[in-house]
């Protein structure tokens, strides 16, 4: 009887975890729900820019001063996340990353003027960046070299899910209730979600619902994979990310060629509104296309790349071809603005978002290929400062360019940023890590 008592505890506990099957692809199902909450929350404001405007009174260039405070936030921002990522975790840091920027988004409606906008979306600006940390973070932790690409892929096709389902959903909600309750409704979404992923995400060495086969799966290729390690590199973190020639690439072609998803995130509703004169229900219907395009650019590029790898490439040289392919789609761009019709419009910038999210997943990929475990998120965060810095830069630009002549050269500007960062990036071959 006694020995029974003595057991009766663990026997207990042990019956309480019921083991998940793959359970890193779990994982991967949070992390994308999550993305498509994140952009939710920054679309929302697009859609509904010429609702607002008009409400509080701000023109075209002060909408641009809004956009930036959120873009100023969101590159300063990266250069911490990064690092609160590598210390607090994967799983802390995600969770408080989007608790903040809920409550941000929510607070949205609290505005009253062009300041108080500003403040809000600063606000949000300061919270989203940490998805785009310990997202990469996980991966590295979960997946092996050949399945990174797509689950990158997967997790980054939700902000472009997000951007797809946005402009009809917040349309519909935005001409029935006031656009004030439509951020409250897409904040609140990211406080539910912080319940699963409490409940869920682990390190798999710390995981009591990881089956045994998972585990053997995972430590086969932790043995095996030279880019795996769970070590801190001898010289110091900040030495090691900023004296490699690899950070800088990164971070510069990101910076040159993320404004483009930022026009059609933050721009390209409003251009059918102003320049096609559509309607905000017209421009619900057609504006999800460019954005599914986007999402089947997350999928297929980072399948193509672990096709290319189970084929015998190398990550990076996998990567770099597929980065290739996206920058020659890009140069299409000059040709939206003189298309006949809104939807033939809509149809080019939809194969411009597919090349550019085919090329962003593999650049990201690169991150999580290139250096140890230990300092992805620090890595990953000063990378993307380089995405928020060159997104800020340009939405002033486009503002300018918008109220003092028109959209035109903006479409032409960003035909020729993909490639010219390609040939820069390609320099990358001649340092490939082992694997």
């Amino acid at each position: 009887m006694t020995t029974a008592l003595k057991h009766a505890p663990e026997s207990a506990k042990t019956a309480t975890f019921r083991k998940i099957p793959n359970l890193r692809w779990w994982i991967t199902g949070l992390l994308f729900f999550s993305t498509v909450i994140n952009y939710m929350d920054r679309q929302n404001l697009s859609i509904l820019a010429r609702t607002i405007q008009d409400d509080l009174h701000i023109t075209d260039l002060q909408y641009s001063y809004v956009v930036q405070a959120f873009l100023l936030a969101y590159t300063l921002s990266y250069l911490v996340a990064g690092r609160l990522t590598d210390y607090l975790g994967t799983r802390v840091s995600m969770a408080c990353f989007v608790v903040w920027w809920a409550i941000a988004d929510m607070s949205t409606s609290l505005s009253r003027g062009l300041l108080s906008l500003g403040f809000f979306r600063f606000l949000l600006g300061v919270g989203e960046p940490g998805n785009y940390t310990a997202a990469p973070k996980a991966v590295s932790e979960w997946f092996p070299p050949k399945e990174r690409g797509l689950v990158i892929g997967i997790y980054t096709a939700g902000a472009t899910l997000g951007a797809t389902l946005a402009p009809p959903l917040i349309a519909f909600l935005g001409s029935r209730f006031h656009w004030r309750a439509v951020f409250l409704f897409t904040g609140s979404l990211g406080l539910l979600w912080v319940i699963p992923w409490l409940w869920l995400y682990r390190r798999p060495e710390e995981h009591p619902r990881l089956t045994e086969e998972e585990k053997r799966l995972l430590a086969s290729d932790s043995t095996s994979t030279a880019d795996a390690s769970d070590a801190m590199p001898p010289e110091g973190r900040w030495r090691y990310i900023l004296t490699r020639r690899e950070t800088w690439l990164l971070m510069i072609g990101r910076m040159i060629t993320d404004p483009v998803w930022y026009f059609y995130l933050f721009w390209f509703p409003k251009y059918l509104s102003d320049a096609r004169h559509l309607t905000l229900p017209q421009v619900g219907r057609i504006a999800w296309i460019v954005y599914l395009a986007a999402d089947l650019g997350c999928i297929l590029g980072g399948y193509f790349s672990g096709l290319l790898i189970k084929r015998g490439f190398t990550p990076v040289r996998s990567r770099l071809w597929v980065m290739g392919i996206a920058a020659v789609l890009l140069p299409l761009s000059p040709l939206i603005n003189s298309a006949p019709t809104p939807l033939m419009a809509v149809c080019i910038a939809g194969i411009a978002a597919f090349a550019h999210l085919t090329w962003q997943i593999s650049l990201s990929t690169l991150v999580v290929d290139l250096y140890p475990k230990p300092v992805v998120g620090t890595v990953f965060g000063l990378v993307a400062a380089g995405s928020g810095f060159g997104g800020m830069v340009s939405t002033n630009l486009v503002g300018r360019a918008v109220t003092y002549w028109s959209y035109a050269p903006v479409f032409v500007v960003m035909g020729f940023l993909h490639p010219v960062a390609y040939l820069m990036i390609t320099c990358l071959r001649k340092r490939e890590p082992r694997s």
